[in-house]
């Protein structure tokens, strides 16, 4: 197995999407958390390009960007696949990987900007989630009954989303108008309480972000 390190931030879904996979495969590994605002030498060192986390180092080599460590996580140790087999199915999960990463920005910023930035993000927002609802019915998860990389990667829209929604007072996916995505994000909840952060915290750490409500 060798020696694995994490750089990451506890509250990151980009972190949380590595030690979710590692957590899978059974890997075991340091967690060395990062100050974005004082970057350590070993997280300008082991990513130079882009200086952002988390980088997974494994064996003094290290590799960078979340969905690509998970994938080499896959491919490295043994345990559970969380890419499927089936060719075709690998080739769509990797599709909604990609839609994700281009499209999830819109989300976070629906929710922490103001005005007219705010509704047109929220606007963008809406069109990706009338996507998801659409991939997502009659099934369970992104790639049919088995969750994936696909799901690991949408961790921002099952865990992060609701944090932010209950502690800025926007609402954007609710059973009313996203059925579908609503099922999938409990669905993904139950079914991996033990790889979770901690909501409780999650929220104590961004309700400063909203004064407002936090009154």
């Amino acid at each position: 197995m060798g020696d694995v390190k994490l750089l990451g931030l506890w509250y990151s879904p980009f972190s949380h999407r590595v030690e979710w996979a590692l957590k899978i495969k059974g890997v075991q590994y340091e967690f060395i958390e990062q100050d974005l605002q004082n970057k350590s030498p070993l997280l300008l060192e082991s990513n130079p390009i882009h200086k952002k986390i988390p980088v997974l180092i494994h064996n003094g080599k290290s590799i960078c960007e979340s969905m690509v460590i998970v994938e080499y996580i896959d491919e490295t140790f043994e345990g559970p696949s969380i890419l499927p087999e089936d060719p075709y199915d690998r080739a769509l999960a990797r599709f909604w990987v990609k839609f994700l990463e281009d499209q999830i920005a819109a989300v976070g910023k629906s929710i922490f900007l103001k005005g007219e930035e705010q509704e047109r993000e929220k606007k963008a927002a809406c069109e990706m989630l009338k996507i998801l609802e659409n991939e997502l019915k009659d099934k369970k998860f992104f790639v049919g009954d088995k969750f994936g990389l696909a799901d690991i990667a949408a961790n921002v829209l099952a865990i992060w989303l609701g944090v932010f929604e209950e502690a800025s007072g926007v609402a954007l996916v609710t059973s009313e108008n996203y059925p579908n995505l609503y099922g999938w994000r409990n669905e993904y909840c139950n079914q991996n309480k033990e790889y979770l952060p901690s909501r409780d915290e999650l929220l104590i750490h961004f309700q400063p972000r909203f004064p407002a409500k936090a009154k």
